[in-house]
């Protein structure tokens, strides 16, 4: 019979967030998850560049899983950052603080849009692909570096424009896509889907921790209302955590054409009823997060999903897709940033005890 998908929930706090997290993942079985013979991988998550609450993976996130994995004996860790074209990685791992975190525990860190860093290969699924192939008819191409690799995931949990929510899954997209994965976004969700097929093929064990201390409401994943919600998750099951944490931020799991397709094709647990949850009770959980809309997203709307998508490949598969590029950056950097999403994060730094926390890291 198989093991049922468990994803253990606890309530924390800054005093006690790293002794929670080794005990979370003891909860969620990270020793059963990865295979202790093989390296692993941490896959940051940074959304934007810019240190705002929700948007990326927290300094005591990263910590707090650099600490379970050492006490539960897998030293071999590198984490693995990726690029995209409206956010400048290096800096997010300053600004974020987990720069000071890689130093202090001495984690290498690759990236993978450097040569000098990870090799990309061309990579034949066994399982049948619902777009991939259809996307890159020459060949999906992986890293290298990824293959008989653990991967640990470290999310937010936090709403997106596209995809309603993200978690766990999502976090594959930057890794194993290359820059040109804008290509997949009028299928977003059948591209996770293939993801996940993907790394349960190529990985020797996934696990993710997910930070729910101040979460992302709103049209994410920069553009966000924080909301401090004291929780972190931790499962092997990526599909089951993104449920969960669907299932806290207000939606139903099954009715998020990722879960739902994943849970379908037996990548994993996508309906809450199947899904042992170990810790707190979150029955009682159901936050209302409206995903809602920004520039960017009605940007994407119009020439993702409507009938406009027709022109996908003219304008976003040629240079014709620079405009656009620069258009996000400077509403994201030159407007939002500095118009409000400054003002909220300097609030929190201030004000909020996880604020406070974030500001006891170095850069």
């Amino acid at each position: 019979m198989a093991r049922r998908s468990t994803v253990a929930v606890i309530r924390s706090s800054p005093e006690r967030v790293l002794d929670d997290i080794k005990i979370l993942a003891g909860r969620a079985g990270l020793d059963q998850a990865l295979d202790k013979g093989h390296a692993t991988i941490l896959k940051e998550n940074i959304s934007w560049h810019f240190p705002f609450p929700g948007a990326n993976t927290t300094p005591w996130q990263l910590e707090g899983a650099i600490l379970a994995l050492r006490e539960t004996g897998f030293g071999d860790l590198t984490c693995v950052a990726n690029d995209t074209v409206v956010t400048n990685t290096f800096k997010g791992e300053r600004e974020n603080r987990l720069k000071g975190v890689f130093e202090r525990y001495q984690i290498p860190v690759l990236y993978n849009f450097r040569k000098e860093d990870i090799q990309w290969e061309v990579y034949e699924p066994q399982a049948e692909m619902l777009v991939l192939h259809r996307i890159y008819p020459k060949g999906i191409r992986i890293p290298s570096f990824f293959k008989n690799r653990n991967v640990v995931h470290l999310p937010t949990m936090k709403t997106h424009i596209y995809t309603t929510t993200t978690g766990a899954m999502k976090n594959a997209f930057g890794g194993l896509l290359s820059t040109r994965r804008h290509y997949t976004h009028s299928v977003i969700h059948e591209t996770l889907v293939d993801l996940l097929a993907i790394q349960k093929e190529i990985h020797s064990g996934i696990f993710a921790v997910m930070d729910g201390t101040i979460c992302g409401s709103g049209p994410g994943p920069r553009t966000m209302q924080p909301i401090r919600c004291d929780l972190v998750l931790a499962s092997s099951d990526s599909v089951a955590i993104d449920a969960v944490a669907a299932k806290i931020m207000g939606f139903d799991p099954m009715s998020i054409p990722y879960i739902q397709m994943a849970h379908e094709r037996g990548l994993g647990t996508g309906r809450i009823e199947e899904i042992e949850v170990l810790g707190e009770d979150i029955s009682s959980m159901s936050y209302d997060f409206p995903v809602g809309d920004n520039l960017a997203s009605r940007v994407g709307d119009l020439f993702w999903f409507s009938p406009m998508k027709v022109l996908q490949r003219l304008l976003f598969h040629t240079p014709l897709v620079y405009p656009f590029i620069l258009g996000s950056y400077l509403y994201h950097d030159w407007y939002w940033w500095p118009v409000r999403g400054r003002r909220i994060a300097r609030r929190i730094r201030q004000e909020d005890p996880w604020g406070r926390l974030f500001e006891t890291y170095t850069t």
